[in-house]
């Protein structure tokens, strides 16, 4: 190897060293699950409280969670841990909050996104307040790769539906997967609503893209679980998203796109 490549590697090694040791030395608490994987992918070096739910089935980074520490998003507990940073989405109770700030600790809050540039901005955020801005720059690439090989030009119109009996239209998450996809949304209301079932079986949608079907024990008398809605289903799924895709407005929505994508 040339010396200028030794060099280079050499400097390389010892930056990837030094910025695992800055991980290492920061005590970050995440309050809920999507809290836990915006620092499990953003500072797995990093002495972390994950949330109770950090290894459950919905769980996009549940592998990674295992083996962590887990604790309650409780003011006991963050004043037994004595966190440097704090990450949440919804988690955290208001005398939680409200101690630490007066404490002075740094709280990142996670926006609820509406597309995928809220996302960009909640990951570049919560990576800086963590010290990790080239591992956000990753994650943000790694997304924009899956947006861009999933793009093409508008397909077949589709329907989302959830084990509860509800879709999803103009300004959600939801909505803007659909157009990264290639999909037309057949939802004619914007936000989260209901979706009947005499509604399906007299105006069935071409396609079905499915959310949350995964975890059998939740809503399972929902009307996504209808007879007529899983005979009308059947056979036109563009899409069944896991429950795990679709908690969290994070870079993984992608993953998501992928699969809705991946089914003409």
């Amino acid at each position: 190897m040339r010396p200028g490549r030794v060099i280079l590697a050499a400097l390389i090694v010892t930056l990837l060293a030094g910025a695992a040791e800055a991980d290492a030395g920061l005590r970050v608490m995440s309050l809920d699950q999507c809290a836990d994987q915006y620092v499990l992918a953003l500072a797995p070096q990093a002495d972390l409280a994950l949330s109770t739910r950090a290894d459950d089935p919905d769980a996009w980074m549940r592998a990674e969670a295992l083996g962590r520490r887990q604790t309650r998003a409780t003011l006991e507990a963050a004043v037994a841990f004595r966190p440097d940073v704090v990450v949440r989405y919804w988690g955290g109770e208001p005398r939680l909050l409200i101690e630490l700030a007066r404490r002075g600790v740094t709280v990142l809050t996670i926006d609820d996104a509406t597309d995928f540039d809220g996302i960009r901005g909640n990951v570049r955020r919560v990576a800086a307040g963590l010290n990790a801005g080239e591992r956000g720059e990753a994650l943000v690439a790694d997304m924009n790769a899956k947006l861009a090989r999933s793009s093409r030009g508008k397909q077949a119109s589709a329907q989302y539906l959830t084990a509860g009996g509800f879709t999803a239209g103009e300004g959600t998450l939801i909505n803007a997967m659909f157009a990264a996809a290639g999909l037309v949304n057949a939802a004619n209301r914007p936000g989260y609503g209901p979706l009947s079932v005499e509604r399906i079986a007299l105006q069935p949608a071409l396609k079905f893209v499915l959310g949350f079907f995964d975890q059998l024990r939740s809503d399972w008398r929902g009307a996504g679980r209808h007879p007529v809605v899983r005979r009308a289903s059947r056979t036109r799924t563009v899409a069944s998203l896991s429950a795990a895709v679709l908690t969290c407005p994070a870079w993984f929505a992608a993953d998501g796109v992928a699969m809705m994508a991946a089914k003409p």
